[in-house]
């Protein structure tokens, strides 16, 4: 099972999230299937590729509800 579900880039206290398809049993920061987009949450700015996610989810992909609201944002 894979999930889309963010994974910790950056330093500390100063966190960038890369929006990632990863293995549902896989740790936080480990090896991503692909990458979908980054999510900076200090200037709440967010890139994501909507065609790839799209892809992922008719593929069976869960997102994470974190994920999911960013995704619902950019949909909308």
């Amino acid at each position: 099972m894979v999930k889309i579900r963010l994974k910790k880039m950056g330093r500390k206290k100063l966190p960038i999230y890369k929006i990632v398809v990863a293995e549902a049993m896989s740790k936080r920061d480990g090896r991503a299937v692909d990458i979908l987009g980054t999510y900076n949450p200090k200037s709440k700015k967010l890139q994501l590729d909507i065609e790839k996610v799209k892809e992922w989810l008719s593929k069976g992909a869960e997102p994470t509800p974190r994920v999911a609201s960013l995704i619902k944002k950019v949909l909308q």
